[in-house]
């Protein structure tokens, strides 16, 4: 499962309300206020906002005192505002514009902090982390229910295009936040909220520490048989022993458990990882799905609305849970099936009449193996970290014509990366890099996250992302060699950031992804994975990493044949994820255990029934900390439509460079250019010419023919 980055770190990391008006998530420097880096005498990093994060000069111990400051000034700020707005005349500059410069240096010094929470976690964060959440979150939502700027928003005439928009946007925002509500009721939805906003941070601390605190140390080498080269020496390497010799440390982090659960040949050490990794944070993640789930429906009865499913649904593409329901309903009419006959076809190569759950990854990594000659490890040599950028790098270069050159800023750890984009000699945006997995102090999945947006209100033009992945590190004598899953996580997290970096909108809560619907904002990360197995891309990057020798041919036609390999069982697995995320938000009334509902789900699309012990939701964070609930249908609606905009280069022909050109064009004009700036549906009618189909989705899975 991905956690696409800038989805994973908002409602965990930032509090709702800051992303009401004018300043978001996505937020960032405030270049037009000036302000003091001090706090009572002490420099504090956390208040240089002029230009990119002090990351080397921030400590935790900065956290209280410096968002202490910046959130006294924020109430001093928006009672002006609100002031000001009760007497004066009402305009887009002092409405929209005065709430974002209000909530700039707050949301600047937030953000930083949520995301080190992220990638750089301890226990002196995150106490200073829990102890101003509440303030933070009371603040914040003070602006999201202020009755004044309401009736500003409300009293605005004469706007079009993307400025109609945003405030239609934010006054939506504002409902939903609260701003309608009086007395007990008020009272009760911002409790609610702070305890919601808490729950979820404490949510994705218990996944995070679960990862962490479980290790399986083995000692004798029999035990670790089947493990290829680099999983042995990254085993070893955090155990503190060598590859031949041991001892050799197995985890819960994707690197290290994938790897396990594909090679390791003892089904029973297998079977320790698996019972281990479905049941994470299990005894402390569970009482808080009820309660958060609980709440949610509270806050929905509270706004006036039957479930949340509708609130949630309230600000996206889909109309209503009927529209989510019936694209689920369309594709597992297709990928369902085609599951079962490919357990069919696994239980008959394995030679069992029924296999664990643990040796299901174990079974379809040999039959891909038996069917194409190919497996992850043996392509791993071809995929090295440096080459790949370079790849990846030359792709975005021919498609959108800018170039991505190495620069120089402060990091959080010596591994993140730090590029600027230019378009001609103009620099355009930058972005950080943060490439590998580090489960003592970093989060799992892979996500994109805004450091500074674009501003014409804050003077700002130069948009910077976060592209944050946990791949192999290197070892003691290997660059870190990817597996083709990880090369396509790193091309989806660079999709996120080229939407956000290459936008042409000025005004903030529009520009980049700032203003998307939710269930549309996949479309440019899952649109640039079609391109690793176009053979001129891949065989941009995919050498030898010592002797430069490129990707045999006929491994090519190889992984070229594994592509839809068990498509039928990654689609019904993903859209049991969608179909329960659905269930408990739209259906779920509280007399189920959340369990429960969880295996009748599964049951429903998985072709085998999961373990009694399995609690995949206490390690659900996409819904419970990550801002997906009522919202993970939306990789998949997304998916439609990225695989109907591959099949516009497709029909234009892959490899008519100017047709790509013209097409790619196209792309940057209308999806990536125009962020929030209009309804998705108008912007891809803009770049396609019509509304995206089911059709290429199908095809390119495989589940139809060609």
């Amino acid at each position: 499962m991905r956690v696409c980055g800038f989805v994973a770190s908002a409602a965990a990391m930032r509090p709702a309300a800051v992303r009401t008006v004018g300043c978001s998530r996505r937020r960032g420097m405030m270049a037009t206020i000036q302000m003091t880096a001090t706090v009572e005498g002490e420099r504090n990093a956390l208040l240089e906002q002029e230009s990119l994060p002090k990351f080397t000069r921030i400590e935790s111990s900065q956290v209280v005192p410096g968002v202490t400051a910046l959130l006294d000034r924020f109430e001093a700020d928006v009672a002006q505002l609100e002031s000001r707005l009760s007497s004066s005349e009402k305009s887009y500059e002092s409405t929209v514009e005065a709430a974002e410069k209000a909530s700039a240096p707050v949301s600047y010094a937030w953000g930083v902090v949520g995301h080190l929470n992220g990638v750089k976690n301890s226990e002196e964060l995150r106490e200073a982390y829990a102890a101003m959440q509440p303030r933070v979150v009371e603040a914040t939502t003070k602006l999201g229910q202020s009755k004044a700027l309401y009736e500003g928003l409300l009293g605005l005439r004469e706007l079009e295009g993307a400025r109609k928009r945003i405030v239609e946007a934010n006054a939506l925002q504002m409902r939903l936040a609260g701003v309608g509500l009086e007395g007990a009721a008020k009272e009760q939805f911002n409790a609610n909220r702070l305890q919601l906003s808490k729950l979820a941070t404490d949510f994705q601390n218990n996944v995070l520490d679960a990862t962490k605190q479980f290790e399986l140390v083995v000692e004798d080498k029999a035990d670790v048989a089947g493990l290829p080269e680099s999983a042995l020496a990254l085993a070893a390497q955090r155990a503190g022993g060598s590859a031949e010799e041991g001892p050799w440390r197995l985890g819960l982090d994707a690197p290290s458990y994938l790897a396990s659960m594909k090679y390791l040949d003892s089904s029973a050490l297998r079977e320790r990882l698996y019972r281990a990794f479905v049941s994470r944070a299990a005894e402390a993640n569970e009482p808080l799905v009820a309660e958060i789930l609980a709440l949610r429906r509270e806050q929905a009865a509270l706004l006036g609305y039957e479930t949340f499913a509708e609130v949630s649904l309230a600000t996206k593409m889909a109309d209503d849970v009927a529209a989510v329901d019936d694209l689920h309903a369309r594709l597992a009419e297709v990928a369902v099936p085609a599951a079962k006959r490919e357990l069919a076809e696994l239980q008959r190569f394995a030679g069992v009449d029924s296999l664990a759950h643990w040796d299901v990854p174990y079974y379809a990594e040999r039959l891909r193996e038996s069917k194409f000659g190919i497996n992850d490890e043996a392509l791993r040599p071809y995929f090295a970290l440096d080459a790949v950028l370079d790849g990846l790098f030359g792709l975005v270069s021919r498609l959108f014509g800018v170039a991505v050159r190495r620069g120089a800023a402060e990091t959080w750890h010596p591994d993140v990366r730090f590029f600027d984009v230019f378009d001609g000699d103009r620099k355009l945006a930058s972005f950080f890099l943060d490439p590998y997995s580090r489960p003592e102090d970093k989060r799992s999945g892979a996500w994109m996250d805004v450091c500074l947006g674009k501003s014409k209100a804050l003077d700002r033009d130069v948009p910077v992302a976060y592209m944050v992945c946990n791949g192999s590190p290197p070892t003691a004598d290997k660059p870190s060699l990817m597996t083709y899953n990880e090369v396509e996580t790193l091309y989806h997290e660079m999709g996120h950031a080229l939407q956000h970096m290459l936008t042409e909108v000025a005004d903030a809560d529009a520009a980049g992804i700032n203003g998307v619907e939710w269930d549309a904002v996949e479309l440019p990360s899952q649109f640039m994975e079609n391109w690793l197995l176009h053979k001129p891309t891949l065989y941009s990057f995919a050498k030898h990493y010592e002797t430069g020798e490129p990707l045999p041919d006929d491994v090519y036609d190889k992984l070229k044949a594994a592509k839809t390999f068990q498509a039928g069982m990654m689609m019904a697995r993903q859209l049991s994820f969608g179909a329960l995320d659905v269930e408990l938000h739209a259906r779920y009334d509280g007399s189920e255990n959340p369990l429960d509902v969880q295996r009748r789900v599964f049951r429903e699309y998985a072709p085998m029934a999961p373990l009694p012990e399995d609690t995949f939701l206490t390690a659900f964070s996409h819904i419970f900390a990550g801002g997906y609930s009522c919202g993970y249908y939306s990789y998949k609606w997304a998916e439609v439509m990225s695989a109907d905009a591959f099949a516009a280069f497709e029909e234009a022909g892959l490899d008519n460079e100017d047709a790509v050109k013209e097409v790619g064009r196209r792309f940057r004009e209308t999806v990536l250019a125009l962020g929030g700036s209009a309804h998705p549906s108008v912007v891809y009618d803009k770049f396609r010419g019509r509304q995206p189909t089911v059709d290429a989705l199908l095809r390119h899975s495989g589940l139809v023919a060609p």
